[in-house]
């Protein structure tokens, strides 16, 4: 079992950067590939980015490539999403999740409650 508490949210001009954080309990953390998703008003939740359990490998939504990178700590159990060069288009609720698989397999079978991020235009 997995549990995964986001934070780092909140509002920020266009431009701008965030850095999300990911805290995970569990025996488990590091043997599990870990994702970011968001969820737009309106829209289905999306691949954000995934990163594998050693954190060697990684995958980005083609909208977020050379913005934003994730990272994660695995003997602090944490990830992280540096977000930079915002657009208003990645106003979003983002999740992070983690699963068993790969960076580009990773099937989510855990979620976090979310943590908003607006970008203001």
């Amino acid at each position: 079992q997995v549990q995964l508490v986001e934070s780092g949210g909140g509002l920020v001009q266009a431009g701008g950067s965030l850095r999300l954080s990911c805290a995970a309990s569990g025996r488990t953390f590091s043997s599990y590939a870990m994702g970011w998703f968001r969820q737009a008003p309106g829209k289905k939740r999306a691949f954000v980015a995934t990163i594998n359990w050693s954190g060697g490998s990684t995958e980005y939504a083609d909208s977020v490539k050379g913005r934003f990178t994730i990272s994660r700590d695995n003997h602090m159990k944490m990830v992280y999403l540096q977000m930079n060069n915002l657009k208003p288009e990645d106003t979003a609720v983002y999740y992070c999740t983690a699963g068993p698989g790969s960076a580009r397999t990773l099937e989510p079978n855990y979620w976090g409650q979310g943590t908003q991020v607006t970008v203001s235009s």
